[in-house]
């Protein structure tokens, strides 16, 4: 059993009969009352995303995962497949399990399969992966008197924000969990 005070991000625990993987959490507490934990998490069954409030007593089942190392091949119809780098098997995966997980896929990019009772039922990717920008408008010399950003088209046909001074054909550091721009590559 797991406590909600113990609640992090990545976290998975068994909540109203689904598996649920916290996705962001915040302890908050007003005066004169109790603790409260106001929790983002996804449910890995449906791919929904819920935000709830837990006092810090409650309990949840904690689950048993195993992680295993995959590597993205391609998308096929509404299937992503990927293959099991310890024993060389290819499996299919729903895309809409995937959820906002899709704009970031790349070919030959290495992930993590997680397994409940040996059943494939969720893939983690990278928290940071490197992408190409394939097109975006030029920056202007003399634009640059605050933090301004433009909208880039990636790779991957995922548009994001960036500087400025990032030009097509560059290679950036995008993180997954947010979808926003971090660092040139």
């Amino acid at each position: 059993m797991i406590n909600a005070s113990q609640l992090k991000n990545g976290t998975l625990f068994e909540y109203e009969g689904s598996i649920v993987q916290v996705i962001s959490f915040q302890m908050h507490r007003k005066s004169q009352s109790a603790s409260v934990m106001r929790v983002k998490f996804r449910n890995l069954n449906t791919g929904a995303v819920v935000e709830t409030a837990f006092s810090t007593g409650e309990k949840f089942k904690e689950v048993d995962v195993q992680k295993r190392a995959k590597n993205y091949m391609y998308t096929e119809g509404q299937m992503a497949h990927f293959m099991d780098m310890e024993n060389y098997e290819q499996i299919g995966f729903p895309l809409e399990k995937l959820g906002d997980q899709v704009k970031f896929l790349v070919e030959n990019m290495e992930c993590e399969g997680m397994y409940l009772n040996e059943k494939l039922f969720s893939v983690e990717l990278p928290v940071v992966v490197v992408l190409t920008v394939k097109e975006t408008v030029p920056g202007v010399k003399g634009d640059s008197v605050s933090n301004m950003t433009k909208v880039a088209t990636l790779e991957t046909g995922y548009d994001i924000k960036v500087p400025l001074f990032i030009n097509e054909g560059e290679k950036i550091r995008v993180d997954t969990r947010t979808g926003q721009y971090v660092e040139r590559a």
